[in-house]
C-alpha cells in the first residue's frame, strides 16, 4: 500500500461515510442471507466479518446474516461460489486484496470487477513475524541471511494472496530472494511459523498480539508509518530501511448484477455497523481500525486499489496475464 493511499486510508478510518438518496433500499426476500467467508473460521479475517455480523443482527435487520466458511484455494474457491451465485441479495462475499493479487498472479480467472461493491468496513496492517526457532531474531538478521544464502528463508504464504503478495514487495525494496511454502489460510500459516515448520511469514496484530507477548513468536516489523499503539515495542519496516507499507482493506461484495435497492439495503446495514461503540472497540482492541466506505466508495477503492497492485505486480515480476 503507497504512502498516499494508506494516509487518505487513515483519515476515514474512524468515520462511517454518508449514503447518498437516489435508490431506497429493499430487503432480499430470504429467510436467513448469508455472508461466505472464504477462509477458515477463527481467522483474523472470519473474526473481524463475525464481529459485524453480530452487530447487524442485533440491530433486528430482516433478513438476518449468517456467516458461512468456505475455505479453499486461498480464497478463490468461496468467491467463486458467491460470484456465481444468484443475484438476489441473498449470498454475500467476503473480500479483501487477496481477490486482486489472485488475478494479477493467475491464481484466478477472475477479480474484483465480477462483483458489486457494497461497504468497505476495516484496516488491519501487515507485519512480518519469524519462528523463534529461526536462525535470526530480527529484520536485519533475516535480510542477511537472504543475501548470504538465497532462498534459504522459508516463508509461509498463501501463494498469490496478500501474504505472497508483501515478501514479493520485501524482496523487490530489499533485493533478497525467499523460498515460498504455501499454506491454504491464515490459521495454517500461523501455525507454521509458531511450530518452526517455515522460518517467517505474514500475520498482524489481531493474530499475534498473544503470541507476541508470550514469546511465542518474534516480530520483526509492521508494515506502517508509524509504530502501533498496541505494540509500541514493534518497529516499523521503513525505519529499519525496507521501505513498504503494507495491509488488509476489507469488505462485502454481491454477485454482479444484484438490484441496486438490494445492494444499497446492505450498503446501509453495514454503514449503520460502523457505527456501533462496541463494534468499534472490539475491531480496535483486535489490531484493526474500522473503514466505512458504501457502495459508490468502496467500488472507487477497489478501482484504486486494483491499479496500485497492477502495477507494483509489473515492477516486480510478478503479473501474469
Amino acid at each position: 500500500m503507497s504512502k498516499t493511499r494508506f494516509m487518505a486510508a487513515a483519515a476515514v478510518m474512524a468515520s462511517a461515510a454518508l449514503f447518498g438518496t437516489s435508490a431506497s433500499a429493499a430487503a432480499p426476500t430470504c429467510s436467513t442471507a448469508q455472508l461466505i467467508v472464504p477462509w477458515g473460521a477463527g481467522g483474523d479475517t472470519d473474526i473481524i466479518f463475525r464481529s459485524y455480523v453480530n452487530a447487524i443482527n442485533e440491530s433486528g435487520i430482516k433478513p438476518q446474516l449468517q456467516v458461512v466458511n468456505v475455505g479453499g484455494q486461498g480464497g478463490i474457491r468461496g468467491a467463486t461460489q458467491v460470484k456465481d451465485a444468484p443475484a438476489d441479495g441473498c449470498m454475500l462475499i467476503a473480500l479483501h486484496e487477496s481477490v486482486i493479487t489472485s488475478f494479477l498472479t493467475g491464481r484466478a480467472k477472475f477479480t474484483y470487477d465480477a462483483f458489486e461493491p457494497v461497504a468497505l468496513v476495516s484496516y488491519t496492517p501487515s507485519i512480518v513475524g519469524s519462528s523463534t526457532k529461526s536462525p535470526f531474531k530480527d529484520m536485519k538478521g533475516m535480510l542477511a541471511l537472504a543475501k548470504k544464502e538465497p532462498k534459504s528463508v522459508t516463508v509461509g504464504v498463501t501463494l498469490g494472496s496478500t501474504s505472497h503478495f508483501i515478501f514479493l514487495l520485501i524482496e523487490d525494496a530489499a533485493k533478497v530472494e525467499f523460498r515460498y511454502v504455501s499454506y491454504d489460510g491464515t490459521r495454517e500459516r500461523n501455525t507454521a511459523i509458531l511450530a518452526g515448520n517455515v522460518m517467517a511469514g505474514e500475520t498482524n496484530v489481531l493474530t499475534a498480539k498473544k503470541y507476541i507477548e508470550e514469546g511465542a513468536l518474534n516480530a520483526l516489523g509492521i508494515a506502517t508509518e508509524a509504530r502501533d499503539g498496541l505494540i509500541p515495542n514493534v518497529p516499523t519496516l521503513k525505519e529499519q530501511g525496507v521501505n513498504v507499507l503494507y495491509g488488509l482493506a476489507r469488505g462485502v461484495g454481491l454477485p454482479k448484477g444484484t438490484p441496486p435497492k438490494m445492494v444499497k439495503f446492505w450498503s446501509d446495514a453495514f454503514a449503520k455497523a460502523a457505527k456501533n461503540p462496541a463494534l468499534i472497540k472490539a475491531v480496535q482492541d483486535n489490531g484493526s481500525v474500522i473503514l466505512s466506505k458504501d457502495s459508490k466508495g468502496y467500488g472507487e477503492f477497489l478501482k484504486q486499489s486494483y491499479a496500485e497492485h497492477e502495477r507494483l505486480a509489473i515492477k516486480i515480476g510478478m503479473y501474469k496475464k
